[in-house]
């Protein structure tokens, strides 16, 4: 366990701080971008860390809630709770002003935009801090980048793992010493640009709350999609990735397995900071993304004979934060 010193005040502060926090959990019926938030908690920490308030909603998705065994929501709880539309005034103002924490921030922020841009409004987040980001800033030793390794090097009791309100707690408790160990060290929060979405596309229902579907323990997001035709990348392609180098425009990425982030967000990602999104590995693949590195997929297999650098969503979506311009 580590113990960090408390006594850094607003007078070390460094000054490009944010003055606010919510720290953010959201429960969902899966991972794909037509599933839907389950439950929802907001933890607001001011600009030390400290906890000013929390709150927490049930939320019905109107559909059957998924992964039950995961969240323990079903949906004889979730039939009378409210719709989001009826607690997204709430939910903002507990968001309004402040940078959105959560853990695999990406993944958090997007299912709450699409929540919004479904309702046709918008969150009020200007920008986002993931704690993985964070955690690899202050170069903490984590066996890995799971909530409960965070959370018991901080020495935090998680008591209801995958609950939203506890996850919420955890995290905030963990944020705190996180937030002082960087600006003891005047360590650059990795804050992001948060975008609010103006459109969603939905996928073919799911059942209705009360018409729970059978999924079992096999249940997985379905990540097959019909291939989008995207444009052709402008910039030549540099090679490889090289590690403890940024990524540079042009580079062919390509991508295998499940990822936490639907993949066709991941992959919008991709093209929007000018990599190219390739369909399969060969010799010119700059990366492959993966988070199953020993799977013996196709893509994994061929990395491996080509000697292809491969990294796990969550080191690619820090990668995506700083991509060098092309050359020329």
């Amino acid at each position: 366990m580590t113990v960090l010193d408390d006594r850094t005040t607003a007078a070390t502060w460094p000054a490009a701080y944010p003055q606010g926090y919510a720290v953010v959990d959201v429960e969902t019926t899966g991972l794909a971008r037509d599933d839907r938030i389950v439950s929802a908690a907001v933890y607001r920490l001011d600009a030390q860390g400290n906890v000013e308030d929390h709150w927490y909603s049930l939320v019905n998705p109107e559909r059957d809630p998924g992964p039950v065994w995961i969240h323990g929501l079903t949906s004889d709880v979730l039939e009378g709770a409210p719709l989001f539309p009826e607690i997204a005034a709430e939910f903002a103002a507990r968001l309004d002003g402040r940078v959105l924490v959560a853990h695999n921030a990406m993944f958090d922020w997007q299912m709450i935009a699409r929540e919004y841009a479904r309702a046709e409004s918008a969150a009020p987040v200007r920008q986002r801090l993931c704690t993985i980001a964070l955690a690899k800033e202050l170069a903490l030793p984590l066996p890995n980048h799971k909530l409960e390794s965070l959370a018991a090097h901080f020495g935090v009791v998680q008591e209801r793992a995958h609950n939203a309100l506890d996850d919420a707690r955890v995290l905030a408790e963990a944020f705190r010493p996180s937030l002082h160990a960087a600006a003891e060290r005047n360590v650059r929060l990795p804050l992001l640009e948060c975008r609010p979405l103006t459109e969603w596309a939905s996928s073919p229902e799911r059942p209705r709350i009360g018409q729970q579907a059978s999924y079992g323990s096999s249940y997985r997001a379905n990540s097959w999609r019909p291939s989008r035709k995207r444009p052709a990348c402008p910039y030549p392609n540099p090679g490889r990735y090289e590690t403890d180098k940024p990524l540079k425009q042009g580079m062919r990425v390509a991508f295998s397995g499940d990822t936490s982030v639907d993949r066709e967000l991941l992959e919008d990602r991709t093209v929007d900071a000018g990599l190219h999104v390739a369909g399969s590995v060969s010799r010119l693949t700059s990366l492959l993304v993966t988070n199953d590195p020993d799977s013996a997929t196709s893509k994994t297999v061929k990395a491996k004979s080509f000697g292809t650098p491969v990294v796990d969503e969550a080191a690619y979506t820090q990668l995506l934060r700083d991509v060098a311009p092309a050359d020329g």
